[in-house]
């Protein structure tokens, strides 16, 4: 804890009561949001790590499909059967807000308008593993996406965490600490500045008593003289 350089006036502890006033409000709507922050960072934790396992096991399907009908098919008709791609995709990148923090929504529109649009090639010369695998591929992509969506998202959330748990920190263990020592300490030196006042006056009256006894005694004894 350290003192703030302020001159100890009335005016200064009343400014400052107000800043820890607010302060204090700040710290407590900080921890708020970092305690709702961490809800939903747990909660896109857990939707990732189901969704990765879903997609790695989709991925590890279509490989084992691809293997197979690369063992089925001649390495140039699969290279053929897979050189022109049909179908394009657009890819449309927005933002969203989470809890105050803004994160990237990810959509994309294919252009196949049927499910039979996907396949670049002819069915006679190809295999049943590689139709199942080029239509796997197409099922899986929404998942990809939306697992890269999820993951950048926690990835943002956790950075905001991380700000806001600094500024938690700073308030709880810096800033308000250091204020109420120094209200502390203004009230402090007022209430010395105060009993000193008070002493100085006490003696003023006890000066003024003493005179103004010397003063009647005076008197008393001009009077009896005459």
């Amino acid at each position: 804890m350290a003192l703030i350089n302020v001159n100890p006036t009335r005016m200064e502890m009343t400014r400052l009561k107000k800043r820890l006033a607010t302060s204090i409000r700040g710290h407590k709507l900080l921890k708020d949001k970092r305690d709702d922050l961490m809800k939903k960072f747990l909660d896109l934790v857990r939707k990732n790590k189901e969704l990765r396992e879903q997609v790695e096991k989709e991925i590890s399907d279509i490989y084992g499909g691809f293997v197979v009908a690369s063992a089925v098919m001649s390495p140039q008709m699969l290279e053929e059967a897979l050189m022109l791609p049909k179908q394009s995709i657009d890819l449309e990148v927005g933002e969203r807000n989470v809890m105050s923090v803004t994160v990237p929504s990810f959509e994309f529109i294919a252009s196949e308008k049927s499910d039979s649009d996907i396949y670049s090639y002819g069915f006679v010369s190809t295999s049943g593993e590689l139709d199942d695998s080029v239509a796997a591929v197409k099922n899986v992509l929404p998942h990809l996406l939306e697992l890269a969506q999820i993951e950048k998202s926690a990835q943002m959330i956790a950075e905001e965490i991380e700000r806001t748990r600094r500024r938690v920190n700073a308030l709880e263990y810096v800033q308000i600490p250091d204020l109420q020592e120094t209200i502390k300490y203004i009230k402090m030196k007022l209430d010395e500045n105060e009993r000193g006042n008070l002493a100085r006056l006490m003696k003023i009256k006890d000066m003024m008593v003493e005179q103004a006894m010397e003063a009647k005694r005076q008197n008393s004894t001009n009077t009896y003289s005459s």
